[in-house]
């Protein structure tokens, strides 16, 4: 999802899809799923300084908006 904007219709559907996968007994799909809409660049910021910058690059969370926001090297500074 770099370098593209996720637009809130596609945000919801996703999240839409998760809860059916959670209903359904899918954990795993689900966090898979939610792990692709992007995460706040607040929150992003806060869990680089909570959690470090190697868990959120080994994480699978979606941080395009976050690159967008604070620029693509912004987890090495």
């Amino acid at each position: 999802m770099t370098g593209q904007t996720m637009t809130l219709k596609e945000k919801l559907a996703i999240i839409v899809k998760t809860v059916e996968f959670d209903e359904a007994g899918k954990e795993d799909e689900a966090m898979a799923l939610t792990k692709t809409v992007p995460m706040p660049p607040f929150l992003a910021k806060i869990m680089k300084e909570k959690v470090g910058a190697d868990y959120l690059l080994n994480s699978g969370w979606n941080l395009s908006e976050a690159e967008a926001e604070f620029g693509q090297d912004w987890l090495s500074r």
